[in-house]
C-alpha cells in the first residue's frame, strides 16, 4: 500500500491520487469483492487485462482524469472518481464517474474524496461544469451528489448502456460558482492540495 506522499489533495481522512498500472493486484480484488456493492449500477475493471486498458485510458487521454480516494496513513484505495469527455474551450466540462469499494461504503470515505476531486476540477483543471448520470434507483449516489452540492436539472430515458441494458439516468450537475458559493465550510473540509 501507498503512503499519503503521493496525494494530489488530503482531506482529514482521505487523499486522492492519479492511477497507476502498478494498482492493478489491489484494485481488482477491491473490484471483485465489491460486486454485490456495485450491482446493476456500475462495473469496474475486475482482472489486470481490465483494469489495464482502464487505467491507461486515465493515464494517457487528456479528456479523462482519473482520481483512486484512498485512505489517509495506510493508503487503502476506498473509491475513485474519473473527471470524463472533458471539454475545453467555451464549455469547460466534464462528467463524473465513481464508486466506492465495499469496505469504504458508508463511511463517509467517498463524501471528502468528492470534494477534493471538486476542488482539483475547478481550481487546478479550471473546469467550470461537472456532470453526474445517475440511475434514479442509485440512492447512495443520488446523495453523495446531492451532499456535494449537485443539482438535478433532468431525466434522460435510455440514456447509457450499464448491466446489459439501457438505463434511465438522472442528470445532476455543479458549477464552480455554486460550488463557490457554498462558502468556506465545503472548501475547508476538502483539505489541502499537495
Amino acid at each position: 500500500m501507498r503512503t499519503e506522499a503521493g496525494f494530489l489533495a488530503e482531506g482529514p481522512r482521505v487523499g486522492i491520487r492519479h492511477f497507476t498500472l502498478e494498482d492493478a493486484a489491489e484494485f481488482t480484488a477491491l473490484a471483485a469483492s465489491s460486486r454485490a456493492l456495485h450491482g446493476p449500477w456500475l462495473a469496474p475493471p475486475a482482472d489486470p487485462e481490465s483494469y489495464a486498458t482502464y487505467a491507461r485510458r486515465l493515464i494517457e487521454e487528456p479528456t479523462r482524469h482519473g482520481f483512486l480516494v484512498c485512505e489517509r496513513g495506510d493508503g487503502r484505495i476506498a473509491g475513485f472518481i474519473n473527471i470524463n469527455n472533458v471539454v475545453e474551450g467555451a464549455f469547460l466540462s466534464g462528467a463524473l464517474g465513481y464508486g466506492a469499494f465495499a469496505h469504504a461504503a458508508g463511511r463517509g470515505l467517498m463524501g471528502e474524496g468528492l470534494a477534493l476531486v471538486l476542488r482539483y476540477a475547478f481550481g487546478t483543471l479550471g473546469l467550470h461544469r461537472l456532470e453526474a448520470n445517475v440511475q434514479p434507483a442509485n440512492a447512495g449516489s443520488i446523495n453523495l451528489v446531492r451532499r456535494a452540492g449537485f443539482r438535478l436539472e433532468g431525466y434522460s430515458p435510455d440514456f447509457l448502456f450499464v448491466d446489459g441494458a439501457w438505463r434511465d439516468h438522472e442528470r445532476w450537475a455543479v458549477t464552480t460558482e455554486m460550488w463557490r458559493a457554498r462558502g468556506t465550510k465545503d472548501a475547508g473540509a476538502a483539505g489541502r492540495t499537495g
